[in-house]
């Protein structure tokens, strides 16, 4: 077989077919083996996946799946559509619940779905018709409250509105959400990014919220409120919410210790400094950092700090938290 003619390059590595034959290239070439059929209507070069790594974090894997698989079908859309909802939030980099099947195994953990299986969610703003293609969820955006923009070439949900398009997600969830947008990059020791401009403001996010009626519009107002701008990760977020929804005093985020020469001992999850209680999430990935995080929580623990250690199991089992923790606040 004769070897493939060279593609335009003015095309790209993702393209549609629409725009491929009005650049010359032939309907034969576009059925050839080296270029792969994402969506009706796109073609894809492909390149050298990242390979799978043991240990490799589902979360960011299932995520960049699903900006990869958005990409696919950005050579579609049309004006007055935009990436909105769940593709959105990977497309800004924000927080999403890992989503699992079971095997049918029995007893066997749920696996993390690839995220090219899920659906590309696309709004269109007005009465243009909505998408309706395989693999992909169509939405309709009012002009009159959603907002998009270009971001990385695409057109997308604002920070803002892509928050108040997601009034179906839970309450921890939403807050997880708000504070990854709002979150300041302030200075302090080791910290990265300082000075770093963050997505939205909890301002900005009220302001969208309160513009007209979304659905599940309490859910938003009542997640707004819990919002703060010194989270770190979605599940510092989530112990958050639970331990104050439990009625718990609020701790503070992300605190630096020092001991009393004035010497950094660490930064902590979360806080009750007058008490000297801090609570550490431990992450799926942990073990990367196993070592330098025993020495700095036995630091913390020689200079009289209480350190509750909670893992994903711990954070599955809320009555068992709030135990453990309100029996340190109580102590």
């Amino acid at each position: 077989m004769r070897p493939a003619r060279a593609l335009p390059e003015s095309l790209g590595n993702r393209f549609s077919t629409r725009d491929a034959q009005e650049a010359g290239v032939s309907r034969g070439r576009l059925h050839r083996s080296d270029l792969t059929k994402p969506f009706r209507g796109t073609r894809s070069i492909p390149s050298p996946g990242a390979v799978a790594v043991a240990g490799q974090d589902p979360f960011a894997r299932q995520a960049s799946e699903r900006r990869e698989r958005a990409r696919d079908y950005a050579p579609l859309l049309r004006p007055g559509q935009f990436f909105s909802h769940e593709t959105a939030v990977a497309l800004w980099g924000g927080p999403l619940r890992l989503v699992t099947t079971t095997t049918g195994r029995r007893h066997a953990a749920p696996e993390p779905v690839e995220g090219r299986t899920l659906p590309v969610h696309v709004s269109t703003f007005g009465g243009g018709p909505l998408v309706r293609a395989a693999g992909v969820r169509g939405h309709r955006a009012d002009p009159a409250k959603a907002r998009a923009m270009l971001s990385d070439g695409v057109m997308v949900s604002t920070p803002a509105t892509m928050f108040a398009q997601l009034g179906a997600w839970s309450l921890s969830d939403l807050v997880a959400l708000g504070d990854f947008l709002c979150r300041v990059w302030r200075p302090g020791f080791g910290r990265p990014d300082v000075g770093r401009s963050p997505l939205s403001s909890i301002d900005e996010l009220r302001t969208t919220v309160a513009s007209t009626r979304w659905m599940n519009v309490r859910r938003l107002r009542a997640a707004l409120d819990l919002v703060r701008e010194d989270s770190w990760s979605p599940r510092e977020s989530r112990l958050r919410v639970q331990l104050v929804l439990a009625g718990l005093p609020e701790p503070l985020l992300n605190q630096d210790v020092y001991d009393d020469h004035g010497r950094f001992l660490a930064c902590v999850d979360l806080a009750y400094p007058h008490l000297k209680i801090a609570i550490e999430y431990q992450s799926m990935l942990h073990h990367s950092r196993y070592a330098a995080d025993v020495e700095r929580i036995a630091a913390l623990r020689a200079a009289g700090w209480t350190v509750i250690e909670v893992t994903s199991d711990l954070l599955s089992r809320p009555d068992a938290l709030i135990a453990r923790v309100s029996a340190a606040l109580h102590r």
